[in-house]
């Protein structure tokens, strides 16, 4: 590969935060007209190398070399200018105002000193058409599901004519589908000979769409190779740094009787209508569907966060009623949400805050003061028990990685001590090996008589983990299969019933 084809070098970059390496003179090349995947678990520093690139984060020394020029970006405008941009996979729209306005926001077209609405929206039209994204540039952000939200972005990134892009984690909300869609874009923008960069914990897609992939392990770089050489158990033990068995612990716990009785549960401001079902004691529960079809609704009904229109919920026999998260937390419910950022963490907290936060009552003395002590050995007891990767309890929550943030949140609900754990996308940006020890710690609760219910787009993960899977469609529950005996086939065609 002639040295011209290079399109983006990264030499010796490193990076160091409080207390904790996150990069130790990695190197990454990525040639012209190419898909460059890039892999390692939670806290390997892949995102942190981008940020590094992006201008979010500055180096501590290393060089970047764009189309053979050295660049240090200081802001992710001037990176977007000169034709670097990155997707990333936590969201940050402006929710309250319209499609246009959050793709171009910083760069309206103008006329006479004005916004040129007009141009605007023949732009944005234009560009979907391009793109084949069926949105009306018109409509509030507020209002699109998470997966076109993700999908604009995407076009946000197109529509600066850039050079290098890089997707983090794109798919981790989107439907197969959508996912097929997004992978013609990418191989659209590879053969106009722009450079991507692709960062995702899904093997398959990864060896579907990449070139070359480049593994990292603790902030270091491991390996890079031929995309057509690798195999998944080769990504894995690379990653890992071992071999690594199963994909699913084994499912040793066993259902006993009816704990969770939900009748006819119907939203007020959503599709969800006459929702039932039961949920046993050690019992994990799937729910599949594609996006859009009432999963995440279902659980945020159970919970109270979302409002019920009619239904009831009975826990052991007792309704509870859940009018809002404070009622359904006392009566013995947690729901871990599928944005973490959103509505997941608090960023500007610490670890030990964001852990004990659902549960303060618990850490409080006589005389109503928060007994720090306490808190810690909760925290700690937590952090080890999850092999949550954090310098200390007194770090921001926002500088761990995605996977890291998740299992803090984890912990702070399973210190509320549930009797009913709703999961929305547990695993969603989490890497191989995290990904079985969450598995494995629903396992474990599930041995302790809890009821488990899961939200997860992936199919093999529900069929890998759950006893049962409820199907919705269309805001209704299609049909219910039980994980053992049923395939993704029955799957997806109970998924479609009501589309």
């Amino acid at each position: 590969m002639a040295q011209d084809d290079v399109l983006l070098r990264m030499v010796d970059i490193t990076k160091e935060f409080p207390g904790v390496k996150a990069l130790d003179k990695v190197h990454l090349e990525v040639k012209r007209g190419t898909v460059h995947a890039l892999m390692g678990e939670n806290g390997a520093g892949k995102s942190t190398l981008m940020k590094c690139l992006f201008g979010v984060y500055k180096k501590d020394s290393g060089h970047i070399y764009l189309e053979g020029q050295e660049v240090n970006f200081k802001t992710s405008k001037e990176a977007l200018e000169n034709g670097v941009a990155m997707v990333h996979q936590e969201l940050n729209q402006a929710l309250k105002r319209n499609v246009m306005d959050n793709l171009w926001l910083g760069r309206f077209p103008k006329k006479g000193g004005l916004i040129d609405e007009h141009k605007m929206y023949v732009d944005t039209k234009a560009l979907f058409e391009k793109l084949g994204i069926d949105v009306d540039p018109l409509r509030t952000m507020s209002t699109l599901p998470v997966s076109q939200r993700q999908m604009l972005e995407i076009a946000k990134a197109v529509s600066y004519n850039s050079k290098v892009i890089v997707f983090d984690e794109p798919t981790s909300s989107l439907t197969e589908k959508e996912v097929d869609h997004l992978f013609e874009i990418i191989n659209m923008l590879r053969d106009q000979g722009c450079g991507i960069i692709y960062i995702s914990h899904k093997m398959a897609e990864i060896l579907r769409i990449s070139d070359e992939i480049t593994v990292m392990r603790d902030g270091t770089w491991i390996a890079t190779e031929p995309a057509k050489e690798m195999t998944m158990e080769r990504i894995i033990k690379l990653m890992v740094g071992r071999e690594l068995g199963n994909q699913f612990p084994p499912k040793d716990n066993k259902p006993g009787d009816v704990a969770l009785e939900v009748n006819n549960l119907t939203a007020q401001y959503s599709l969800l209508k006459d929702v039932s079902f039961t949920a046993r004691k050690g019992e994990i529960l799937g729910i599949a569907g594609l996006d859009g079809s009432g999963r995440t609704e279902t659980l945020e009904n159970i919970f109270g966060v979302a409002t019920r229109k009619s239904g009831t919920i009975k826990l052991n026999g007792k309704e509870c009623k859940n009018r809002n998260s404070g009622e359904s937390i006392k009566n013995g419910f947690a729901l871990l949400t599928e944005e973490r950022r959103a509505t997941g963490i608090f960023s500007i907290l610490n670890i030990r805050e964001n852990t004990v936060i659902s549960n303060l009552n618990k850490y409080k003395n006589k005389f109503h003061l928060l007994v720090n002590k306490d808190m810690a050995k909760d925290t700690q007891e937590y952090i080890d028990k999850l092999r949550t990767k954090t310098p200390t309890q007194e770090t921001q929550i926002r500088s761990l990685s995605g996977g890291n943030q998740q299992k803090v949140i984890l912990a702070r609900w399973l210190l509320t001590e549930p009797e009913v754990l709703l999961l929305d996308e547990p695993t969603r940006g989490i890497d191989v090996g995290a990904k079985y020890e969450i598995y494995q710690l629903i396992i474990d609760l599930a041995k302790q008589d809890k009821v488990v219910i899961m939200v997860s787009s992936e199919m093999p993960e529900l069929l890998g983990v759950c006893d049962r899977i409820l199907v919705m469609s269309g805001g209704r529950l299609a049909g219910e299969v039980d994980a053992k005996t049923t395939t993704q086939e029955e799957i997806m065609t109970l998924a479609a019933k009501y589309v």
